[in-house]
């Protein structure tokens, strides 16, 4: 009888510490913190992150700190946050100055290829046979021809007016923006419109492309929306930096990078070494966020489904040891 009741108390005991040990995060794990400034592309690049660091390493667990870009940014400079996984350096004033000065480590390029400008549907120009929609401005090309298809964008509010959506208020984009509406008098026959929010200025996008109507505005990639529709970006003049401040030029093509503190590479070298090797595309992110909007699924889900998808990213980033054994993480999912 003892012998039955000293079993039970070690199976009770062997119970709650594995209960406890699944439950507990590692006392000695180490914690790296990543921004999260709010926009979707870098929250999936994130969760990609995350899977990772914490399912092909040991002892790592990646924690986000939820702010604005300003803030975030000046908490990696100060070491308190140590990664932004997704930075677009275009928008971030001092991003080479506080390179130059240490305060920042630029560990790798995530894509070459983020670009931002005035897009209008693919219809609006060429038509849809399939749906019934015939073309509505046949050579619209560039952003200056936009004053002679105003009166494809009516304003709603004063039809003699086109309406131009412009970027985010607040945003280094909607003031380049601006200046470009400006610059090309556009002023004289299109109303420049801001939603307030990303969700309202992509809402307004997808009603008008579900409807067959005509739509002109500010866009960026990689996004879901741009994933999901047929967009042509409005073509400009050619990149050049002082021209591009008023407005002259096209926006240039965004290398997004991956920035950390400037302790972080010592603290944790080997996701450091991994996230050298981080890389994805706008085509290839837009695609996933396209698929996370249309599934609904969650960040995290959305995360799994996209490297089972594109298995070969994993030997791209990871040691072969790491990729074994994330793999056969993924196989459990």
């Amino acid at each position: 009888m003892k012998n039955c009741k000293a079993l039970l108390l070690a199976l009770i005991a062997g119970i709650l510490l594995c209960i406890t040990t699944a439950c507990v995060p590692r006392s000695d794990n180490i914690i790296i913190v990543a921004a999260d400034n709010g926009w979707d592309s870098q929250r999936f690049h994130n969760a990609i992150a995350k899977l990772i660091i914490e399912n092909a390493f040991e002892g790592f667990e990646l924690r986000f700190s939820t702010a604005s870009t300003p803030m975030n940014w000046e908490s990696i400079r100060n070491g308190d946050v140590d990664l932004d996984i997704e930075t677009w350096p275009d928008n971030i004033a001092t991003y080479e100055r506080d390179m130059e000065s240490g305060s920042h480590v630029r560990i790798g390029v995530l894509a070459e290829d983020g670009r931002q400008g005035i897009y209008v549907p693919r219809f609006v120009i060429h038509g849809d046979p399939a749906r019934g929609i015939a073309p509505m401005a046949p050579t619209l090309r560039y952003v200056w021809d936009l004053p002679r298809y105003s009166h494809v964008f009516p304003d709603d509010e004063n039809p003699a007016m086109g309406r131009l959506f412009g970027a985010i208020p607040g945003w280094f984009a909607d003031a380049i923006l601006h200046r470009k509406y400006m610059y090309f008098g556009l002023n004289n026959s299109f109303n420049y419109v801001r939603l307030g929010s990303e969700a309202a200025l992509f809402a307004s996008l997808m009603s008008a492309y579900n409807l067959g109507q005509p739509w002109v505005g500010y866009g960026y990639e990689p996004t879901w929306i741009m994933g999901r529709l047929d967009m042509v970006m409005l073509e400009s003049a050619p990149f050049e930096p002082e021209a591009f401040m008023e407005g002259r030029t096209e926006f240039p093509l965004s290398q997004l990078t991956i920035s950390s503190s400037r302790e972080f590479p010592q603290r944790a070298p080997e996701i450091k070494d991994f996230l050298s090797r981080f890389r994805t595309g706008t085509a290839l992110i837009s695609q996933a966020l396209a698929f996370l909007d249309e599934t609904r699924a969650t960040i995290d889900a959305a995360a799994v489904w996209f490297l089972k998808n594109n298995d070969h990213l994993i030997d791209e980033w990871l040691l072969p040891e790491n990729a074994a054994k994330f793999r056969y993480f993924l196989s459990t999912k």
